[in-house]
């Protein structure tokens, strides 16, 4: 992770350091595997949410499913997302989990912004870094 839009490694106690796909706000996120299922941990600013560690294999491989650019719709839980959207697929009946990847009561959403730009860190996506609207599309794994 060579790139001044992150650091870190992904553990609590070094989280990966991220700018949102605008890179106008910085949060933070780690893995947490001892919970069960593993979670990924989001802090912005005070505010903690989680998400089932599973939606980056899960994001990675529905975007390699599409094959094209994806737009981000980031969304608040109690907003509903534009169809077709990162957002919409991250809380659809038909993703992997069957529901939302988000994790806290209330604080489900935003699905749409934090994960892409952890899989651009991780080298899975290219994501566009545009004021609004942005897109994400995959990118094969690494060998």
């Amino acid at each position: 992770m060579a790139d001044d839009r992150w650091s870190g490694t992904g553990s609590k106690t070094d989280p990966w350091v991220l700018k949102t796909a605008p890179l106008s706000s910085q949060y933070t996120m780690y893995r947490d595997d001892s919970s069960d299922p593993a979670l990924l941990v989001c802090q912005v600013g005070t505010t903690k949410l989680t998400y089932l560690a599973s939606g980056i294999e899960d994001l990675h491989a529905e975007l390699l499913r599409r094959g094209d650019w994806v737009v981000l719709g980031a969304a608040d839980e109690g907003k509903e997302p534009a169809a077709d959207t990162v957002e919409a697929w991250g809380r659809s009946a038909d993703n992997p989990v069957g529901g939302w990847y988000g994790q806290r009561k209330g604080y489900r959403g935003r699905f749409g912004m934090y994960l892409p730009p952890l899989l651009e860190a991780l080298g899975l996506v290219e994501l566009e870094h545009n004021a609004r609207n942005n897109r994400v599309r995959a990118v094969p794994r690494p060998e």
